[in-house]
């Protein structure tokens, strides 16, 4: 082997390994599978000891509402994996 392609071979590993981790992070990052950087004010206020005030739960229609917004989301989603 000449050391045109053993070069060759170590830059094809190297590139290989490269594309592969970044799709892992791309996959990881859709699938919200990352760790998140920031913390939401409400982790932060707990942390603190800061008690918000109590939240008042949805109504009937917002649940729908909020349960057809997550299907219509997890079927545009399926739609994109299916073209990939």
């Amino acid at each position: 082997m000449n050391m045109n392609q053993v070069i060759n071979m170590v830059i094809r590993t190297v590139m290989r390994r490269l594309v592969n981790s970044g799709i892992n992070a791309g996959m990881d990052a859709v699938a919200n599978r990352g760790q998140r950087k920031n913390k939401s004010h409400h982790d932060m206020d707990a942390e603190l000891g800061i008690k918000s005030a109590p939240q008042q739960q949805p109504s009937a229609e917002r649940l729908a509402k909020r349960e057809m917004r997550q299907a219509r989301r997890a079927a545009k989603a399926a739609q994109q994996a299916t073209r990939m």
